[in-house]
This record gives C-alpha cells, structure tokens and sequence, in this order.
C-alpha cells in the first residue's frame, strides 16, 4: 500500500468533521530485532563554529523516514503481554503508543520510553488489570506508581507507570482539552485518538502506533508528511495552540533545533506575536522556561535553537534581565549574542551560555542590601531558575575572558610586549619572558579545563581589523589566528595543567625559614609568591628556591635594619 506523503495540507472544517487517520498498514511493521550499534563519537574542541553542521540536514533535502517500525524483541514481548491482558479480560480497549517513540522510531532513533494511551479506561485501572492477570497467570504482580495530575510541571492528567519486563511504562487515557481564558491548565476530559491527536503540541508528536491493529496513525494527516519534510507545524492553528499553552512555543523551538527542522511560517509569525510573547512571560513558571532552555543549550543544536529565540525576538522575553542594569542594555545586545553563538563552539553546556551572555558581562544591577550583582547572575538564578554553581561558573568565565584580552598581545607574539605588567612584589625580579609566563600560568590556575573556553570567549571579542564572521558564521580569519597562536603559546610553555603544579615549599618549609612557629597571613603571601617564583623557574628544584628566600629575606631584614 504506497501512501503519499505529500499530500495537500488538511485543513479543519468550521464544524470539525475529521477525516480518517492515515495508517501504515501492518506489513509496514517489522518485529524483527535491532541489533546494537556500539561506538564513541569524539568532538575535538575548535575555534571554527557550529554553524555549518546546524545547516548540515537542511542542505541534504527531506528527512529519511522509515516505511516500518522495527521492533525490540523486548518491545515486541511488551506488546504481546498488553494484548494478551486484553483478551484474557475480553476487554474492548484499543493500545496505542503516543508520540515520541513513534515519531523516533520512524526516524531510525532509539527510544526508551514508551507511553501507551488508552481510549476507555483509565491507566491505573488497566495496570490493575495487568496485575489480575498476572496473578492468574502465576507470575509476581508489579507495584504500580500514580503520578497525580501536575498542571505546573505539564502534566495534566493522571498517569499510571509499572514494570513490564523489566521496562518502565506509563499509561494515560485519551483526552479532550478546552482551554480557559487566562490560564494554561486546561479541562481535560475523555477524549477520541482523534481529539488527542488534534490537541498535542505538534504534528510530528502526534502520531500513533496502535497496537491492536500493528499500525501508525496520523490522525492530523500531516504527521508523516511533516517528518519527512523536516517541518515543525502545530496540528490546529499556532496562534490558538500558543494562547492556550505558551509553553509550546519553547517546545517547538527545542524540536525545531533538536530535529534540525524548520519551523511552519505561520507557526513563526505566532511565536513572535507581542500577544504570545506576553502569555509566555505571564503565564509559564520560570523553572518551566529555565528547563526548556537547558534542555534546549544541552542537546545537539543549542546553536540552532538559540538563533530561533533571537530570530523570534523572544530572547528577552526568555532572559529576562533585572530593571535598571547598569550600563543599560544597548539595542542589538540579541543580535549580537546570536553572531557569538554562532560564531564559537557549541560542545560545553556552560560554554555556550557564557558565549550567549557575553554582551551583557560588564552589566550589573543593584540588590536589595545594596550590592552589584553580575546580570548574567541574575539570569541563571531568577530568569531561569538554574544552579547558582552555573551562575557562579559563568561570571567567572566573563572575568577571566577579561584578563585573556588583556594578556593576548603578550601571548600572541610570544616574546616582550610593550604592554607592562606589574606583578606588586619587591622580592621578585622577573624578566620579560617570564613575565609572560606568571601572568599566564596565574590565570590558568584559577580557571583550569576551561582556559581554552576562555580564551576562546575572549577572541570572539577581542579587538581586531577584522570584526566580521564568515557566511558560515565562523570566525573571522583574525580571530581564529589569535586563538590559534595563543593556544600554541601556552602549550610551548607548558602552563598546560599547571593548575596541577605543587608549591616547590609547603607551609612547614616557609615557617622554617622565616623562623616562625605558627602560621598567619605572612605564610600565605610566601605561598603565593613561591607560585610566583616557580613559574618564573620552571626547571628549578625546591632546594633553589629554598636559597631564593634565604637570600630574599636576608636582604629584607638587611635592609629593614637600615
């Protein structure tokens, strides 16, 4: 049975009259197992951008879907016990698996977590059906979870989840919504496939596999056509499905970027309508936003999605900044943050939101007991509700993406620099060339694994003859010398995991020379000018250094007496 993808779009009815679902019918469907694939995929770091992998899909035409689904064994054992439930029971219930295992398994992608809805009973009531019948069956029953309905968390019916061969399955009822105005929480009732399938976010999600009958039903008939396209479109009008839960619209993004799909037009002129943009901010918890948009930085296309924000004009409405920040945000701050995006790396989740709020890293704001705070602070911690770890980690990338800029030109040329360094230390006398190396090998103790993320941070801002990026929106030639050259410079120098690097004298050996019993702020200050001191000497041995203090402070105490 051929079906034809690319029919013309389906329209709705004023009275809602709904065509019959397209079915892949069941010699579509193959039980024969996979067999797993095994393997590492290794991402170097580079300074070239992720820009050209994000348009990769695009360039290669309609999305490979597959003409049948392939079962596990264990889901093919899976099914065969749901259906075995039914006819002990001579139950009528009609099994369909909903949404994103279809939609993965069509794709050709693994895919664990299997919900099953069901058009005439509740999911508690059949999982205690389940547990009838393995009782009689001889077998030992299986606990069963309710997860009660938890509009805030989207979730918005019961859902019953149980064991089944050693697999987690959740199980819900069909359902209808109707939306009331002002709120996201629908009415949820007992619902047709159809009514469920019309009420989901997308088309491609919502697609059944039904059990019963071993086949997928695209109900909306766009399901298949839009994953083979590579097309993200709402199954009633994006408008109204974004008024009624402007989560969507963040869903649709995560989709868009995670599928590399294109958005629907029309589905793009909702996401950027001021009516929308106000629903989401109003509407939606910040943790619900903040979740999405990690979800979004930690998956394969953050660079994709965070262009879809930009594009959408939703990055401030998603970030949102504190009032009055200090300086004020300058227009095109979200432009600006799209071309760093673009233009870096995506391979680190705290990379990319350093990259993405590099513009706003010298802005602050004024808290309640009176003290700045970073704006990149306050939107990891109140915008999105995310670790104060992560906020912490980021500001202090910016901090340190500040200290690389002024440290580049000493790098890039490797050698003496007409800028001057002042290490503030009478008993160190460093020579130009060590200079250098202090300097650098200070900052990467305090950054550690993420100095190449730094720096790289910091020449995507770092004032050049050339400020532009490519059409690929990698770096612009400039800058990936810079980064290049700089790289290299630390490596010769060996300040690579210096970080690692142990004090030639511990606090014991300082003591013993300064001829002091207990420790104190004068221990610390030897114990940092040691570092200081061993960077400088990189071949020295403690005994050297050993004579270095003896000598330092033979001349100081001369010199005091004086």
């Amino acid at each position: 049975m051929a079906i034809n993808l690319n029919s013309s779009r389906f329209l709705l009815s004023p009275v809602l009259k709904f065509p019959p679902p397209l079915l892949l019918p069941p010699k579509f469907i193959s039980s024969r197992p996979k067999i797993p694939r095994l393997g590492f995929r290794f991402r170097r770091f580079s300074c070239y951008g992720a820009a050209g992998v994000e348009r990769s899909r695009l360039m290669e035409g309609p999305v490979t879907v597959k003409e049948k689904i392939d079962l596990t064994e264990k889901e093919e054992k899976i099914f065969k016990r749901l259906l075995d439930v039914l006819k002990h029971f001579e139950l009528e219930t009609q099994l369909r698996v909903a949404g994103g295992w279809v939609r993965d398994k069509l794709l050709d992608k693994d895919c664990y977590d299997i919900d099953i809805a069901l058009d005439n009973m509740l999911g508690r009531e059949f999982c205690d059906k389940v547990n009838e019948y393995l009782q009689c069956a001889g077998e030992e029953q299986q606990g069963v979870a309710v997860i009660q309905s938890n509009p805030d968390q989207s979730k918005h019916l019961e859902t019953a989840r149980m064991r089944i061969y050693d697999t987690w399955i959740d199980f819900v009822n069909l359902r209808s919504e109707t939306y009331v105005e002002n709120s996201r929480i629908p009415t949820m009732k007992f619902g047709t496939a159809m009514e469920d399938a019309f009420r989901r976010d997308l088309t491609i999600n919502s697609l059944f596999y039904n059990i019963n009958t071993n086949s997928v039903e695209d109900f909306t008939r766009r399901g298949l056509r839009d994953l083979k396209n590579g097309y993200i479109a709402t199954p009633l009008p994006p408008k109204s499905t974004f008024l009624d839960d402007p989560l969507r619209v963040l869903r649709a993004i995560r989709f868009g970027a995670r599928f590399a799909f294109e958005l629907d037009e029309e589905l793009k002129k909702a996401a950027s309508d001021e009516e929308v943009k106000t629903a989401l901010a109003d509407k939606i918890s910040r943790e619900r936003i903040g979740h999405e948009v990690d979800l979004m930085i930690s998956g394969n296309h953050p660079v994709k999605a965070m262009a879809y924000i930009c594009d959408l004009q939703l990055f401030f409405t998603v970030f949102i900044l504190p009032d009055n920040p200090q300086p004020e945000v300058f227009e095109g701050c979200d432009r600006m943050s799209k071309a760093l995006v673009i233009a870096g790396m995506s391979s680190d989740r705290l990379y990319f939101y350093g990259t993405l709020f590099l513009p706003l890293r010298n802005m602050v704001y004024i808290d309640r007991k009176s003290k700045k705070i970073p704006v990149t602070s306050y939107i990891f911690k109140n915008s999105l509700k995310l670790k104060n770890s992560d906020a912490e980690m980021v500001v202090s990338l910016h901090a340190a993406c500040e200290r690389f800029i002024s440290l580049i030109p000493l790098l890039e040329a490797n050698r003496d620099s007409e800028v001057k360094f002042e290490l503030e230390d009478e008993y160190l006398d460093i020579s130009p060339i060590s200079r250098m190396r202090v300097l650098a090998g200070l900052l990467l103790r305090q950054i550690k694994d993420f100095w190449r993320v730094s720096l790289l941070m910091s020449t995507l801002i770092y004032p050049t003859d050339d400020h532009s990026y490519d059409s690929n929106g990698h770096l612009a030639p400039d800058h990936r010398e810079i980064f290049l050259k700089v790289e290299s410079t630390i490596t010769e120098l060996g300040l690579d995991k210096v970080w690692e690097l142990k004090p030639l004298l511990d606090g014991k050996a300082i003591m013993g020379v300064l001829q002091l019993k207990t420790g104190g702020p004068l221990v610390k200050e030897w114990q940092d000018r040691v570092v200081k001191w061993q960077l400088a000497h990189p071949e020295s041995t403690a005994e050297e250094c050993l004579d270095w203090m003896r000598e330092s402070q033979a001349k100081r105490t001369k010199l005091d007496c004086s």
